[in-house]
This record gives structure tokens, sequence and C-alpha cells, in this order.
């Protein structure tokens, strides 16, 4: 047997190259797992731009070339079936749901096993976070259904930062920009991505806030259509919003030109809220600006808070709860947010790749790639 990785050049996220090599064999208490069918969203980009800041590189370490060209392996998020197994429990034809390389195969060590879930043990991973280490077994997942696959692995790692953005800012009063007889402004910027329409989703539930959505003018219409913007701004329509409109900016695309121009203008801006990096080729520094310090949201931390203040089992409930609302209101035969389009082997992979790095695709279509025949 034999497993096929996609690696990325990791100074020049669109070098890429195909590696494939013989596995090594199982160690006790490991297991092999075939990944079946797995998600490529503007996240797993974020995922690339972010990789050494935040860690992402670390979950699937990929050895430097001897000439010391860096490469890595992208995570993403999908389903994989235990091929081989050397842990009594986890048994062979398990279906698990997860954190994986884009890759055909992948070797894990469960630990801290419960009926519906383990971690990977790997020691590479003992210091990063419990979030991304956890599977799930299918069989025992309250998210899973048979028949939304493809929307778990597409939209529920997301959903759970838009549900997790949402929480945060409520949980700290929208930071000040409510107030009786005034709504206060969200500004998402890369409105056509999927967690920032998700995070609309979340946020148009809570009638004290506005949520304006900020995106090129080839996807103003797509936004509007989605129901859950109060507003929808190309880029260059930023300036017919007052200067002294009171907002926190929520800022999905990295974009450095655009953080500037909106901490420039708005005087009432409270906040500024960091997610991700879908404009990857204008990622910019965030020193130097005007109004408060561009922070970058970290999903695991308010994790960490929720399960203090509400208890692990609460924190569940609201999440699942939430999660299937929003999956039926995508779904939703009457104007369904998803198209999904399925991509088969290697190479289709590195196209797929190249495509949702261009940040030129519709965005009502959701990638699912499989290095093989899925299921």
């Amino acid at each position: 047997m034999s497993t096929t990785t996609l690696q990325v050049r990791k100074n020049q996220l669109p070098t890429t190259r195909l590696r494939t090599d013989p596995d090594v064999a199982l160690a006790d208490g490991q297991v092999r797992v075939r990944i079946d069918k797995f998600a490529l969203t503007s996240n797993n980009i974020t995922y690339a731009a972010f990789g050494d800041a935040m860690n992402y590189w670390q979950f699937f370490p990929v050895p430097a070339d001897a000439d010391g060209t860096a490469w890595g392996c992208i995570p993403v998020w999908g389903f994989g079936d235990v091929v081989q197994s050397l842990h009594p429990g986890v048994a062979v034809g398990e279906r698990l749901y997860g954190y994986w390389p884009m890759a055909s195969h992948a070797v894990l060590q469960p630990t801290r096993l419960t009926p519906a879930s383990f971690s990977d043990g790997a020691p590479h991973r003992a210091t990063l976070h419990a979030v991304y280490n956890q599977y799930q077994r299918c069989s025992a997942d309250p998210f899973y259904t048979a028949d939304s696959e493809a929307l778990q692995a597409l939209l529920r790692p997301l959903f759970l930062t838009a549900w997790l953005i949402d929480d945060f800012l409520a949980d700290n009063g929208f930071f000040g920009t409510t107030a009786p007889g005034r709504r206060g402004v969200m500004l998402l910027s890369s409105a056509s991505s999927k967690t920032a329409c998700a995070t609309a989703a979340q946020l148009a539930k809570r009638p004290e806030v506005e949520v304006v959505g900020l995106t090129s003018a080839a996807n103003v219409a797509f936004c509007q259509g989605l129901g859950v913007y109060s507003r929808v701004l190309s880029y260059e329509q930023l300036d017919t919003l007052p200067a002294d409109t009171s907002c926190v900016y929520v800022d999905f695309a990295g974009n450095g030109a655009l953080r500037k121009a909106i901490h420039t203008r708005f005087a009432g801006l409270a906040y500024s809220c960091s997610i991700g990096g879908t404009h990857v080729e204008n990622l910019g520094g965030a020193r130097d600006l005007p109004g408060p310090k561009a922070t970058l949201f970290f999903a695991p931390a308010q994790v960490k808070k929720r399960h203090a203040d509400w208890g692990a089992a609460e924190f569940s409930q609201r999440l699942v709860a939430a999660w299937h609302g929003f999956r039926a209101q995508v779904s939703a035969q009457t104007a369904p947010w998803l198209v999904v389009q399925s991509h088969r082997g290697a190479e289709a992979v590195a196209t797929a790749y190249a495509a949702v790095l261009g940040g030129q695709g519709d965005p009502r279509l959701g990638h699912m790639l499989a290095f093989g025949e899925s299921r």
C-alpha cells in the first residue's frame, strides 16, 4: 500500500506537488484510515496562509527538502474509514469524521476513547489544540446523518467558527456599538465566503445589530440572495457608509489595504476581529493602524470559555441544535445555498486546490475531493 499527499510550498502557496510514499508499518495502538472524502474551502486557504502563525502546518508535518525548501500539508475536514487497526478499541470498518491531511490515507494513535469519539495521541500533536485532534465516530455522532456528509464536511467546521464568532461578539456586548434606538453595525468582509455567510446567518437572529456584507461586485447578488445580510456593498461602495458609524469589523479577507481603509474611515470602529485570509495575494499586516488593534480570533479559546461557563454537555446541545437549524436553512429546496461539486483523483485534487486558492470560483459551489473512489 502507499499514500499520496498534496504538498504545498509554505512560502509560495500556488506551488504544489503530489508525492506518493510507501506506507510504513503500524505500531501497536495505531490505526490506518483511508480518507474517503474531504472538503476544500477558503477556510483551508486560511490554514495555509496562517500555517506558521497558528501552527496548522504542525498537524501533518512534512520534512524539508535537502536544499531547505519547506513544504506543508494543508489540513482538511472530512470522512474516513479504518482499514487497518492495531488498537483494541477501534474496529476496522469504523467511519470517522475529523481533521485529515490532504492525502489518501492517515495514521492515527487513538487515545481518550469514548463511545462517541477519540483523540489522536501522536506525540507531535500533543501541544496542539484538542478541538483539531478529536475524531468523531459517525455511529454515535449527534451531528451525523448519512445523507448530509458533504454538507458536514463543507460547513460543519466553518459553522463552528461562525457560531463561536457570533457568540464571542454577543458575549462582549458587541463592544459597545449597540444602544437604545441604535443598532450596532457588524462589517463582514469576504461576505461570499462560507464562514462569513454562516456568521451572518447567526448574527441575523440578533435584532440589536445590522449585518453589512462587503464583497466583490461580482458576488453582491449572491450575497443579497442569501437573505442574511441587512445590506451588501461592494468594496468600492465602502464610502457610502457614514464615517461615524458605530461598528465592529469582522475580517474574513485578510486584505491589508481594506483593513487600513476601514480603520482609517470609521472613527466609531470599536473592535477589529481578524478571522481569515481569503485574499491571499493581498494579505497585510495589522501594525500602525488607526483605531483599535486588529485582534486574531482563536475559536478554541471561546470553546474553552463556554465549556467553563455552560459545561461541555450544554455547549454541545446548543451547538448541535444550531447546526441542524443552519443545515436546514442551507439546503432548503426553494433556494439552496450550496451546490456540491465532486473531484476524484490526485490530479483533480491539485486542480481544485488551485481554483480555490485563486478565489475566482462560483461562491455557491462546494468542493468535495477524494484521492480515490469515494462512497
